[in-house]
Formats: structure tokens, C-alpha cells, sequence
């Protein structure tokens, strides 16, 4: 049953009155109907059309249907509902290098005090004496030296906020192309993206022209599965272009054919704004006289006013590992994707089905918690598994419903950038989740024309703009899921020589029973 957590209280109210499960129990279904209706919904270039058709031949051990149909809320639902009364939401920041994403999010959590004056003021000091000013926001979220040296954020960095209406984990991707396997596991964790765009003369015109990662970034996010893209279009302030509006115009104009081709409704999943991210205007606060010509809301309230994430708190229990490493014992990170997680709860972490105990939780705001439910971002302390046992692209389930592990699998693909021909035998890189893994193109089944039909015979190659039902091969077993079941762990991309090749979505896993045995 997935549950929307949008209509509980405020801070300001009481949380005993919180009751959100109670107030529409009848739109509530079970977990397996809201995957199909993810997978028709959130997709680019029409792969759910063909996936939503494919059958999965996945072994009934991990399947959701295990989940029980039924619309009533059990007292332990209520108690957890009651404990995270207030909804929280994965924002993750992307855009191009120096479009100001870490100054952007620095501010944020300067304006909603999450970082006093005192430690600004220390990082402001810091930045001058090292003859960098102007970044001195950027350093709340880079905080090692090398992105302090650099400008440039590295890894996906981590931070929380808090409004009146929600709690916010904010996720920092890195801008430049080198970094963008950290971007993509970013990406993964995300319920909304804001693109920072930036304005100055120059600027919006590198990172937009082919090989730019505002294109690249844009892609990547709505092949996570990212619904609602928040353009803020950073930098107004700057002299070249002084809050003036025939450059937000322009902006915008350009942007608007590119989201539309790769799957996004211009108007009701692409919000756009001006902002400066340096100076605060239109981040907390409305922009007010700087832009007489904007009297739309703030970035934080364009946040605060989006429709509430559903989530599937009594689902199977999913938590894709993105992070791990060993402090007084094992400690792993991710976001919950699907059920939640307690105190002393015995889980199994796949492929390896080790068995180990979670004893003790951390959330967004490192404070220590007694349970967390499906959308939240947490540190997980585990015993009984040792940190050396335990790689990224693990996942975390509970013993009942395992996740499906394969080497061999059927997925639809569609080819977005390719120098040559793509046949069987194609080596390349596949990031599901937050799992990184080599595979092979083993087969070329079939080629999908515009009306989703598959030719007949095997094509003998594909190449850039065509759409494809493959065999895939990993090295090693990987978790995953057919994306008509489970969408978070059944789309893909596929990348090579330092750009995205293709997309794609899992149709049927071959070779699963024989691993599961």
C-alpha cells in the first residue's frame, strides 16, 4: 500500500493530530499496482509504452504481489506515520560546472539556519586568506580540500534543511564531466531535481551546447525517474545581465524544446525561476524590487508547493547502498525506497543474503532516530557484517521478500549517443541505482519502430536514435528488478567513453532462479 505523506501538519501544529493514512485510505493500493502506474507515467522517449507490455518471468520469491492488499492501517503503520508526521523530500542539485550549485545550497542552509553566522563568517575568513572570496557559501557542502582547491564539487555531497512544511536533504552533484558516475548515484537518491541554470553572458551558452552537462544532467535525471524539474535560473545579479528579463526569456525559450524532447510536460513538470544564489534574492525570500517584472514564488516555496512524494512504507524493504565505510563498526547510507526499517531489526543485505542486525540509525540530520520509512536518506550502523563484505549497489531487504539478483537479463533500449554502429558483443558500463557494473550486449533481439512494434528478425546492429530489446550480461550478479514491478531498481544507463550511450528499462530477468537457488 503506498501512502502520501504531503497532507500531514506543519511544524507549527500538533503532531498527535497528524492522521495523514486516515484521511484517504481509499485511495490507497497495494505496491504492486503503484509500480505499473510509475512505469506508465515516468519515462522519456516512450520506453514505458513497451515496457508496460513486456512479461517478467521473475521467480515469485521477490515479487510484490507477496505484499498484502489491504487498505486498512495497521496500529504500527499509524505509530510510524505519527513519528515522521512531516514529509521528506531528496533534492538534488544539477547543472553545469560554475553554474553555483554549492553556492546555491550553502546559502540554503545559511537562510534556514542550519549553519550559524559564526561558522559563515569562519568559512568567509577562510576563503579570503586562501584568495577565494566569492566561494566561501560553496564551502558548507564542499568541505575536503581538494573541492575547496578546486571550485569544484567532486563527490555528491550531503546536507538537510528544514521548512515549516517539510524536512529536505539536499544532494550536490558535481558539475564537470569527469564526475558524472558520482552525479548518476546522486541521481538515484532524488524525489526532485533543481537545475541550476546560470545566466551569465557566456555561461548558459557552454553549459547548454552539445557536450555541456546541463543536457547530459537533464537526461540522467529523468532516466532516475525525477518527475519535477525546478529550473532556477541562477546568477540574474551579475552585471551582464542585471535581473533583465529578455535573458530569462531567452533562457527559457531555449530550454523549453530540450525538456519537452526528452519527456518532461512543460507545463506541469518544469518550474522556472530567477534567482541569485550569492545574494539570497528569490531563494528564501521573494525577489521583490530587484525584478519587478517576476512576483512568483521563492525557490523554497516552489519546493514547499510541490504535490507530496507517495511512498510505500509497508512495501517490500529496499535500501540500495551508495555509501559505506567503518566508524566504531560498519555504517552504510542510502535512501529507503520501499518500506522502513527500526531498532534491532534483522535485515539481509543481497546478492551475498548475509544476515546482520541494524543497530543503530542516523537521519538527514545525523541525529539518532528509532525507525525511518521509504523516502528517507539515512546512515544505517549494521552488525554482524563486517564493512569489507558490503560494496556499493548493495541492497538492504528484509528476509521475507528478497530482491531478485541476475547476471543475464532482456531490457528495451534507447540510444542516445553513439559514434559507430552498436552491435552484439558492445562493452560498456551500466548504472542501476547507485550499483556501477561492466556488462556485454550478449544479443540484439529486436528492433521497436514509433508504434512499438519489434521486428521479426534480430537486427544485426543499432545505432544512435534507435530503440532496441537486448540481452545484457554483467560480470558479476547485480540486484535488480523488472521495471513494471519495482521502477527504482529496473532502469538504467548505459555509458561509455565519458558520455551516457543509452537508457534503458528491464523487461525480464533470464537467469535469476538459478543465482536466487
Amino acid at each position: 500500500m503506498s501512502i502520501k505523506i504531503g497532507s500531514t501538519p506543519t511544524a507549527k501544529e500538533e503532531p498527535a493530530k497528524a492522521e495523514p493514512a486516515k484521511a484517504e485510505p481509499a485511495k490507497a493500493e497495494p505496491v504492486k499496482e503503484t509500480a505499473k502506474t510509475e512505469a506508465k507515467e515516468a519515462s522519456s522517449d516512450n520506453i514505458a509504452t513497451t515496457s508496460a507490455t513486456a512479461t517478467s518471468n521473475t521467480a515469485s520469491a521477490a515479487d510484490t504481489s507477496n505484499v498484502p492488499d489491504d487498505n486498512d492501517i495497521t496500529e504500527e503503520e499509524e505509530m510510524l506515520l505519527n513519528e515522521h508526521f512531516k514529509e521528506h523530500m531528496n533534492v538534488i542539485f544539477i547543472g553545469h560546472v560554475d553554474a553555483g550549485k554549492s553556492t546555491l545550497g550553502g546559502n540554503i542552509l545559511f537562510l534556514t539556519e542550519m549553519v550559524d553566522k559564526r561558522t559563515m563568517e569562519k568559512y568567509e575568513r577562510e576563503a579570503k586568506e586562501a584568495g577565494r572570496e566569492s566561494w566561501y557559501l560553496s564551502w558548507a557542502l564542499d568541505t575536503n580540500q581538494e573541492e575547496r582547491n578546486k571550485g569544484k564539487t567532486v563527490e555528491c555531497g550531503r546536507a538537510f534543511f528544514e521548512t515549516a512544511r517539510r524536512r529536505y536533504t539536499i544532494l550536490d552533484a558535481p558539475g564537470h564531466k569527469n564526475y558524472v558516475p558520482s552525479m548518476v548515484t546522486g541521481a538515484a537518491q532524488a524525489d526532485v531535481a533543481v537545475l541550476v541554470i546560470s545566466a551569465r553572458k557566456g555561461e548558459f551558452e557552454t553549459g547548454f551546447e552539445r557536450g555541456g552537462q546541463t543536457r547530459e544532467h537533464t537526461v540522467l535525471i529523468k532516466t532516475a525517474g525525477v518527475r519535477t524539474l525546478v529550473v532556477a535560473i541562477n546568477k540574474m545579479d551579475d552585471p551582464t545581465v542585471g535581473w533583465d528579463k529578455a535573458r530569462y526569456d531567452q533562457i527559457v525559450t531555449k530550454l523549453t524544446p530540450f525538456f519537452k524532447q526528452n519527456g518532461y510536460k512543460a507545463d506541469s513538470d518544469v518550474i522556472f525561476l530567477p534567482i541569485s544564489g550569492y545574494t539570497g534574492a528569490g531563494v528564501k525570500d521573494r525577489v521583490g524590487s530587484a525584478c519587478s517584472w517576476y512576483t512568483g514564488p521563492s525557490l523554497l516555496e516552489t519546493l514547499d508547493g510541490l504535490q507530496a512524494v507517495e511512498r510505500k512504507i509497508n512495501g517490500p524493504l529496499r535500501i540500495p547502498i551508495s555509501e559505506k565505510f567503518r566508524d566504531m563498526g560498519t555504517i552504510v547510507s542510502g535512501k529507503i525506497e520501499s518500506g522502513n526499517i527500526r531498532l534491532n531489526q534483522k535485515v539481509m543485505i543481497m546478492p551475498e543474503k548475509r544476515i546482520c542486525e541494524i543497530s543503530n540509525i542516523y537521519g538527514a540530520s545525523e541525529n539518532e532516530e528509532q525507525s525511518a520509512i521509504s523516502g528517507d536518506n539515512v546512515r544505517i550502523k549494521l552488525r554482524g557484517v563486517e564493512e569489507d563484505m558490503v560494496q556499493n549497489g548493495h541492497v538492504i531487504v528484509d528476509r521475507k521478500h528478497p530482491c531478485h539478483n541476475t547476471r543475464e537479463f532482456d531490457a528495451l533500449l534507447v540510444i542516445r549517443e553513439a559514434k559507430n554502429i552498436i552491435t552484439a558483443g558492445y562493452k560498456s558500463v551500466m548504472h542501476v541505482h547507485t550499483a556501477t557494473e561492466e556488462i556485454i550486449l550478449a544479443k540484439l533481439l529486436h528492433k521497436v519502430n514509433k508504434q512499438n512494434k519489434r521486428s521479426r528478425m534480430p537486427p544485426p546492429f543499432v545505432k544512435k536514435g534507435e530503440r532496441c530489446i537486448v540481452r545484457i550480461q554483467t560480470t558479476k550478479p547485480v540486484c535488480v528488478e523488472t521495471y513494471s514491478d519495482f521502477p527504482q531498481l529496473g532502469r538504467f544507463t548505459l555509458r561509455d567513453e565519458g558520455k551516457t550511450i543509452a537508457i534503458g528499462q528491464i523487461l525480464k530477468l533470464v537467469d535469476t532462479n538459478i543465482i536466487n537457488a
